[in-house]
């Protein structure tokens, strides 16, 4: 019997999209970024080669290769999909447009935000379900305790610790622990998403001064509400969905195929969404001018502050 491969560390920031906020090493050589410790704002920070960058050791436990060739289906087709980007011509090619919808939703679900939701999610569920079964059915819960244990069972707290017990035997709780449920969720959750994103128009937005960063949580959700920049929410309630993929070219979902010009105050919200949404790294052009602006919303995000 054939065993199931692993693949580790997993890249959750495709190599193909870091490269494009790389530059070659100030004496010649290969290509680096500026990666950002969120943690340790005023530490020195040194470039990187994008392989060294944006992985998560055991991303999916079990079974890794088969959802790694499933993103590597995405990311061959992505530096075409880009050159299109930059030159000026991403609709003309349907096959592009829809390429980097597919590479929105492949950082959205490969994330450590969408595993974090993920796991609260199933954790909601057993509560709910360790309780729904000590109301419905103590009898059954004594009766069963009693043949295994020789305990007889009484207030509820005893009859909900020992249905959490039976729960934790189940097949269910155990593909949990092991990862394989979440291997199997994230693969149909990157499909049903892919399809709601085909029913969506690409926005390729640029700046007028600046650049854009991208962080090590980078697509996602947000919506506009009374001047305030909200991100994290479900996929249905957001107004778009979002990814940088350059210094100066960011994608986003809406409702027609357009390419946008903003102002330096919009990509410095979105690079401040991009700062606070991240889980400790921020990546961006080595010869950038953005050092200052990171470190200063850096100390605001540990601070528990706010700009965007």
């Amino acid at each position: 019997m054939g065993t199931a491969q692993h693949t580790s560390p997993q890249h959750l920031v495709s190599q193909v999209l870091l490269a494009e906020f790389t530059a070659p090493e100030p004496k010649g050589g290969s290509q680096q970024l500026l990666p950002f410790d969120l943690h340790h704002p005023g530490r020195v920070h040194k470039r990187m080669h994008p392989r060294q960058c944006g992985w998560f050791e055991n991303f999916v436990a079990v079974d890794s290769a088969s959802v790694e060739a499933l993103w590597g289906d995405v990311e061959r087709r992505v530096p075409a999909a880009i050159a299109a980007v930059h030159a000026g011509t991403p609709f003309a090619n349907p096959r592009h447009a829809a390429t980097l919808r597919d590479l929105i939703v492949l950082h959205f679900v490969r994330s450590r935000h969408y595993r974090d939701m993920h796991t609260a999610s199933f954790e909601r569920a057993r509560t709910r379900l360790v309780a729904k079964v000590t109301r419905k059915y103590p009898e059954r819960l004594r009766l069963e305790a009693l043949r295994e244990t020789g305990l007889h069972l009484s207030g509820p707290a005893s009859l909900g610790a020992f249905a959490e017990l039976l729960i934790e035997r189940s097949s269910v709780m155990q593909d949990h622990e092991s990862g394989k449920f979440f291997r199997t969720n994230i693969e149909d959750t990157f499909h049903k998403m892919r399809d709601l994103a085909s029913s969506r128009r690409l926005e390729v937005t640029m700046p007028e001064s600046g650049q854009f960063l991208i962080g090590d949580n980078p697509a996602l959700t947000l919506s506009v509400e009374g001047g305030r920049t909200i991100y994290g929410m479900a996929f249905g309630d957001a107004q778009t969905l979002i990814l940088p993929i350059g210094p100066r070219h960011l994608l986003s979902l809406g409702a027609e195929d357009v390419t946008l010009t903003v102002s330096q105050y919009f990509v410095d919200r979105l690079n401040t969404v991009q700062i606070h949404a991240a889980h400790r790294y921020v990546y961006m052009h080595p010869e950038s001018d953005l050092k200052p602006f990171v470190e200063h919303a850096a100390q605001l995000r540990l601070a528990g502050g706010r700009t965007a």
